[in-house]
């Protein structure tokens, strides 16, 4: 069918008289992939590309309805469902005003209902977490801080015509103005759907997109965008693709998505090329100074809607490094507070009790802001025109009974803007972390109090593990906390816990098996343990050199699969799975043998060099390897097939995330030790019976041994598994046990983590906490490294 889907799209072309080339300047699309489809060389159709061409050559309904049946017939199974086409015909310049903005009812087709949900389900989930968000950045309290704009310097955007997608001739009419409770209206007049947010650091770029998406998600009617924000600090556009990353970013925050959609894909996959997802880009600026040419040339082989914000100078070297603006994009960039908004907010948000409303703590300062210009309120004037300073003056004064804040008056003590900043952010963390009654959380309980000084050194911690070997990264993970100990720290640590699960495994075995020699029972559990311990190391070892990480899973055991579940065929998981596995499990065969060896050399006296001892030590390598190795492939391989996405209902945040992995964690666990234990025991008995005879000679498997070694292999494998090699467990013993025991963190650090949310140090985003803004992170991170140089007197690696 693809090759009477490209003779029709060729066919509906010349009926319009254009060629490829000004059909795809239309529509965006570049003329290779309109070459490819017409020549049936494409069978990657998707929706977001076929959209745009018939909106290009201005389709009818009829044809609309006859590309969407060939369309339908293409894709089997069908991702998606034929929609009656509206007859709304595509937008063009007139002088009665300006195009309206593309509506997303003109679509050739719609995606198949399962899609649709997803992208209504996300559509709610967006809309809780950001008022979430606003109310506790108290955005709204006590009411908005204005935040106005221009037109952005006409090089660092497109032209006017370009923006509106207008034929050659028509008279572009473009309106930009408005301010923060008109966002989305503004953006509705740009028919590209593409758009620049520039500001200065603290300019209130992060919050006019929080206001963007909830204006937009208002009145969302499917199968309209969902606007999602992603943080694009992490993003390495040399590394992977814009559109791999960002179903990256929704499978971290949405693990329902991981599910299959109709036709093969994840639904995360399915929403991104369905053009069902409005990407919102904030912090252009923070890519890595290298990337960030390539990053708007990925934007501009695309014309995928999206909203980028970014400092200005940052973007300006982006553009002048690529010749080029972001294609289609308007532009506007925020400008600074005036004193009339001080005026009218800050003396609003001083609300303690026992002061005089005649003479509000603020009116002193504000009256002399207006009423001179000498160098001090030049200084403070300055710094308190962004919306972040405000909020950090607000919370040292208003929020603060015995601070005044005419002291930022003082040119002794604040000789530039620059020292007036930074006594703000000095001054934050210790103010929000004051020693006062707790707030209660919504189930009565009161929040936990810390140490200001040692929070402020906590905090600085994480931030200079955000920015620590040249890396600039804003997402604080708690599943990537633990990796800013030295490698060889977290490989110590895994042999470690590793060889004291398995020799602990063996212990309470060899107790319960009725062993009467103690020592014995040691010595061949800690000889079992170091083996363990150096198999487990080996892997892990092996996984972190090749830059492996150990993700949060998103799946569940489940012994039912449902249809189309999961994105990857069980047999296919199991495969990878099994292939991993199955050396690390020789590894620990190998090391049993020898471990063997020493026991009977310490208890039976048979020499370690004799020619028999060297030989049955090498059949027992061979033997225990193939025992141990497909036994762990075999269960971790099944455990993998078996898994299935979380339910549609859950949503990540931090600490939902933690908890379910925990759970998913324990239901592995339950599921291997036993699983384990009888494949060592039973498999160990089919391999001895293949390999019996012949050149090794007769070898013994009785049964009471093989589940004596079953049983110690499955808990201790299990108990290692869990600690090493998952999210979860690397949670527990390096940021849990190691941190805190170093005093670079505390020993409920996610109650720690949950606190300077709710003080407003940290923010959500999805799975991961991000600090506040980018200024308090820095700050805090050079603060840490100060504090640091000051106290240690010998060269000391504090990463582990």
């Amino acid at each position: 069918m693809a090759d009477q889907l490209g003779l029709l799209l060729r066919r509906l072309r010349n009926q319009a008289g254009l060629t490829q080339e000004q059909v795809a300047e239309r529509s965006g699309v570049s003329v290779r992939t309109i070459r490819r489809l017409e020549s049936a060389r494409n069978i990657d159709h998707r929706l977001g590309t076929l959209n745009l061409l018939a909106d290009a050559l201005e389709l009818g309904s009829e044809d609309r309805e006859l590309l969407a049946t060939m369309l339908a017939r293409t894709s089997t199974p069908p991702t998606f469902a034929v929609h009656a086409a509206s007859t709304e015909t595509r937008p063009t310049a007139s002088a009665s005003g300006p195009p309206r903005a593309p509506s997303r009812q003109t679509s050739v087709l719609v995606p198949a209902r399962a899609v649709l949900d997803a992208a209504e389900t996300l559509a709610r989930e967006a809309k809780r977490r950001w008022q979430r968000e606003e109310e506790q950045r108290q955005v709204h309290d006590p009411f908005p801080l204005p935040l106005c704009w221009q037109p952005a310097p006409a090089q660092l955007v497109d032209y006017a015509a370009n923006v509106q997608r207008l034929p050659p001739g028509a008279t572009p009419q473009l309106d930009l103005s408005g301010d923060m409770g008109s966002i989305a209206e503004v953006y509705r007049r740009i028919r590209s759907g593409r758009l620049v947010i520039l500001g200065r650091a603290g300019s209130g770029k992060s919050i006019m997109l929080i206001r963007l998406v909830l204006d937009s998600l208002a009145a969302f009617t499917l199968p309209e965008r969902v606007p999602m924000i992603f943080n694009l600090g992490s993003w390495d556009a040399t590394a992977i693709t814009l559109r791999d990353w960002l179903i990256g970013q929704l499978l971290r925050d949405h693990p329902h998505l991981a599910r299959r959609a109709p036709g093969g894909p994840t639904l995360a996959a399915a929403l991104v090329d369905a053009d069902l997802i409005l990407p919102i880009l904030d912090g252009f600026d923070e890519i890595a100074d290298g990337l960030r040419r390539e990053a708007l040339e990925a934007f501009n082989a695309t014309s995928l809607p999206l909203v980028l914000t970014s400092r200005r100078d940052e973007y300006a070297e982006a553009v002048r490094g690529a010749g080029a603006p972001l294609n289609w994009a308007a532009g506007i960039e925020l400008v600074d507070l005036t004193l009339d908004d001080l005026a009218a907010y800050l003396p609003r948000t001083a609300r303690q009790a026992g002061r005089d409303d005649t003479v509000a703590v603020w009116d002193p300062v504000l009256k002399l802001l207006q009423a001179t210009t000498c160098p001090a309120s030049v200084n403070l004037t300055r710094v308190l025109s962004t919306p972040l300073m405000v909020v950090l003056a607000r919370t040292m004064y208003s929020e603060t009974p015995e601070r005044d804040p005419a002291e930022l008056l003082d040119i002794t003590r604040f000789p530039s803007a620059k020292s007036v900043e930074e006594h703000l952010l000095a001054g934050f963390v210790p103010t929000v972390y004051r020693p006062s009654v707790p707030d209660r959380e919504a189930g009565g309980f009161r929040q936990r109090t810390w140490n200001p000084h040692h929070a402020e050194r906590w905090l600085g911690y994480l931030a200079h593990q955000l920015v620590r070997h040249g890396q600039d990264r804003r997402d604080l993970a708690w599943w990537q906390i633990g990796d800013s100990l030295r490698r060889s720290t977290r490989i110590g640590t895994a042999t470690l816990v590793s060889a004291l699960c398995t020799a602990v495994s063996a212990w309470m075995t060899g107790l319960v098996a009725g062993q009467v020699d103690p020592e014995q029972i040691l010595v061949e559990g800690a000889m079992m343990g170091l083996s363990a311990g150096l198999a487990f190391g080996a892997v892990y070892a092996a996984i972190t050199a090749f830059g492996g990480t150990f993700q949060p899973t998103h799946v569940r055991l489940r012994l039912r699969r449902r249809h189309s579940v999961v994105a990857r065929p069980p047999i296919q998981t199991f495969t990878v799975r099994f292939a991993v596995v199955l050396l690390g499990g020789f590894v620990m065969g190998v090391g049993s043998a020898c471990a063997t060896a020493l026991v009977r050399a310490r208890y039976w006296e048979t020499p370690l060099a004799s020619l028999e001892v060297i030989r049955a030590t090498l059949i027992n390598m061979l033997v225990f390897g193939l025992i141990f190795g497909l036994a762990a492939g075999l269960v971790f391989g099944l455990l993998a097939a078996l898994e299935v996405p979380v339910d549609v209902s859950f949503v990540a945040t931090p600490v939902s995330l933690l908890s379910a992995n925990r759970a998913t964690v324990s239901q592995q666990i339950l599921f291997l030790a036993p699983v384990l234990a009888l494949t060592i025991a039973v498999g160990g008995r089919l391999v001895v019976d293949l390999l019996e005879g012949g050149v090794l000679g007769e070898l013994r498997w009785a049964w009471p041994d093989a589940f004596l070694i079953g049983a110690a292999g499955g808990l201790g494998g299990a108990l290692s598994y869990m600690f090493c090699f998952t999210a979860w467990g690397q949670w527990v013993i390096l940021t849990r046990v190691w941190l805190p025991l170093t005093g670079r963190l505390p020993w409920n650090t996610m109650a720690f983590l949950e606190g300077a949310y709710r003080r407003g140090v940290l923010r959500q985003t999805g799975a991961v906490y991000q600090f506040r803004h980018v200024r308090l992170q820095q700050h805090l991170s050079h603060s840490y490294c100060e504090r640091r140089r000051r106290s240690r007197r010998t060269p000391v690696h504090s990463e582990g």
